[in-house]
């Protein structure tokens, strides 16, 4: 790993994984995100210009962490007033293991602070990437988050909240009509029919191009038991949006508002464990409830 200009470069040998990207920025975030075969699985812009690319939500910015309401104030967006994420150290910046079992790890500590400068929680981050197989990447996320000053209300909206902008290539609904991707969660719902509902997996595969041109791949995103309000709901989109949002009940089950809201009392923490896997295939080219119950019984992240 090298940082360099507020970026950390995470590769296996030569070969790039993704950056962390930590200074001068909204939030931190992975960009890129590369899958087997060094194949992009995140949309480009707006880090990079590149042709056929759709330019909404400019806040999407391949993987990140954050939230629509955090005691008032907006941490999803990049709208006039919203509040930011704000890197201040790093806890963990190294390799381990060696061979087959060799990974890459990066933690920090973030304060997110409101548009009036006021600071509403603290949290630590960590990253563990790895390549268990040829045709498999691996990214394991966990964050604790520590409210600051007062209890931290995590409020009920669907602008949330571990998230991944895919590649406009593997898109549920693409613009030119063309053959686009496919959703499927562990309850075996399936595309549209998977947003907003529970479950302990999803998975969003769909072409993309490729040294030997356009092959499918495909994310899946494992939400961990130990999680609150596990199985987490989904906010997984038909243009490419995908994401595990444990808040969003007033938008997701149609109850009242601030139904999903959550509330983490001064002095108290909380914590939420996922794993990313970037796959070759589409879900059924991976054992994915065999996989999601492996890492269901691991207790810590190594």
């Amino acid at each position: 790993m090298v940082e360099t200009n507020g970026v950390v470069r995470i590769a296996y040998g030569s070969s790039l994984v993704s950056e962390y990207h930590f200074r001068n920025v909204s939030r931190p975030f992975l960009y890129p995100l590369l899958g087997p075969d060094g194949v992009h699985m995140t949309r480009r812009w707006p880090q990079e210009e590149v042709g056929g690319e759709e330019k909404d939500h400019p806040h999407h910015h391949a993987l990140w962490w954050s939230h629509g309401v955090a005691n008032g104030s907006d941490f999803w967006s990049e709208v006039a007033g919203a509040g930011t994420t704000v890197h201040q150290s790093f806890t963990e910046h190294r390799i381990a293991g060696h061979g087959e079992n060799q990974k890459a790890v990066v933690g920090s500590r973030n304060r997110w602070v409101t548009k009036a400068g006021i600071v509403v929680a603290e949290d630590e981050r960590r990253m563990v990437f790895h390549a268990p197989k040829a045709d498999l990447r691996q990214v394991d996320f966990e964050i604790t988050v520590h409210p600051m000053g007062g209890p931290l209300v995590l409020g009920d909206t669907k602008e949330g909240t571990f998230a991944i902008r895919l590649a406009e290539t593997m898109r549920l609904k693409r613009a030119d009509k063309s053959q686009g991707g496919t959703i499927v969660n562990s309850r075996g719902q399936k595309d549209g029919d998977t947003w907003g509902k529970r479950a302990e997996w999803c998975d969003y595969s769909g072409p993309v191009s490729g040294s030997e041109g356009m092959a499918t791949y495909g994310v899946t995103i494992f939400d961990h038991p130990t999680n609150p309000r596990h199985p987490t709901w989904w906010h997984v989109r038909d243009y490419g949006l995908f994401a595990a949002n444990p808040f969003g009940v007033h938008d997701f089950e149609k109850k009242s508002p601030g139904t999903g809201n959550l509330t983490v009392p001064l002095g108290q923490s909380l914590t939420f464990r996922y794993r990313v896997l970037l796959h070759r295939g589409d879900s059924k080219s991976v054992p994915l409830e065999a996989l999601f119950r492996s890492y269901a019984a691991e207790k810590d992240l190594k």
